[in-house]
């Protein structure tokens, strides 16, 4: 059933014949009473099962498939200008290591408290950023992405609104390391809001939700935007911020009962690892669920759940198809749309995946049934 769904994704995109996506005002849910028609289907990177992530060709692809919203990642230029990259160290991401122009710019730096060696954005100016081109993160797992290597620039997240609202659907930005960011004088907040007020979404009915795994930007954003925002919830670990600030709260503090109070100060949504909602045990098989989406839900806050991806050395044991002794068996597609059933009849208002074309099928039959 998935390989029948996947082909016929595929020959809409080869077709060039869009699927009609909801229009985010009527997709999107909120504590503030707006409509919804199911879960929200978000294009995690864009469709980054099917094309290099956060390129303009991942979000067509996105859209195309049914996406209600996509989501960019944004890191800082060195002129101050957004952009859509998984992380701000771009070597796996683009060709720059290919550039000998831009050799001694390779260099180590610290980010939310590791060392990171490579090339960062915040080195580039934009117009040096466009001489690069993008490649596909993990060619191992997802080799038939490398065939558009080359093909696309990093585009900006101007761009990004400008595609979203075209083609009437919703940007989910997040910022990353935030704190990082500021501390080097290019805050990500400021441009972002500014960008998004210019095209008229500045408000908390925009189709917009602004997300990150830290606390403190996210209050600071609070006092001035009524934008919803989204506080992100790794499966294990700490906000990089509290850790900078000496709090001992980790992610695992937000998801009690007294965390998500305090977040629904803050925010309108969690953005949760799915281990949060179905725990694994040592074998990597699921647990009982835990309570956090009624826990959340009491507590006016939407459950948006990450990352949901048809590989099955990305989906829990349980939900994994063929040999595992097989040689393709760790990019081989797996019961993707069972792990997806499964998530969505526990309640998540929303889910983010690499394949939005699946989670739109899944979640579309749901509604029929």
């Amino acid at each position: 059933m998935v390989r029948k769904f996947m082909a016929g994704a595929l020959a809409v995109l080869a077709g060039g014949v869009a699927l009609v996506a909801l229009r985010p005002e009527i997709a999107t849910a909120d504590r503030r009473g707006h409509e919804q028609r199911g879960a929200l289907v978000i294009g995690h990177r864009g469709a980054s099962a099917i094309r290099p992530e956060h390129t303009l060709l991942s979000y067509e692809a996105a859209i195309k498939l049914g996406a209600d919203y996509i989501e960019p990642d944004l890191v800082s230029t060195k002129d101050h200008v957004l952009v859509a990259r998984h992380e701000n160290e771009i070597s796996q991401t683009t060709d720059v290591a290919a550039h000998p122009e831009f050799a001694g710019r390779k260099t180590t730096k610290t980010i939310d408290g590791a060392a990171v060696t490579g090339w960062f954005t915040e080195d580039f100016t934009l117009a040096e950023l466009r001489t690069l081109r993008a490649k596909e993160r993990i060619p191992d797992l997802r080799p038939d992405n490398t065939a558009f290597d080359g093909l696309a620039q990093i585009p900006t997240f101007e761009e990004v609104v400008r595609l979203a609202q075209k083609n009437g659907v919703g940007v989910y930005p997040e910022t990353k390391h935030p704190t990082y960011f500021a501390s080097i004088g290019l805050p990500l907040e400021e441009p972002l809001l500014a960008t998004l007020r210019r095209y008229g979404w500045d408000g908390e009915r925009a189709p917009v939700f602004v997300q990150s795994f830290e606390t403190g930007n996210l209050k600071r954003l609070r006092e001035v935007t009524r934008l919803r925002l989204v506080q992100l919830i790794n499966g294990s670990g700490a906000p990089y911020d509290l850790v900078a600030a000496g709090d001992p709260r980790t992610y695992a503090d937000l998801v009690t009962p007294e965390g998500l109070r305090e977040i629904s100060r803050y925010a309108d949504a969690v953005g949760v690892a799915t281990s949060r909602i179905v725990p694994t045990g040592a074998d990597g098989r699921l647990l009982a669920p835990t309570s956090l989406i009624k826990d959340a839900h009491r507590r006016g806050l939407l459950v948006h759940t990450w990352t949901i991806r048809p590989e099955n050395s990305q989906l829990p044991v349980d939900y994994r198809l063929g040999d595992p002794a097989g040689p393709a068996f760790a990019g081989a597609t797996g019961d993707v749309m069972g792990w997806l059933e499964r998530l969505l009849t526990l309640g998540v208002d929303g889910v983010f995946s690499d394949d939005p074309g699946i989670a739109r099928a899944v979640r579309d039959r749901l509604l029929e049934d």
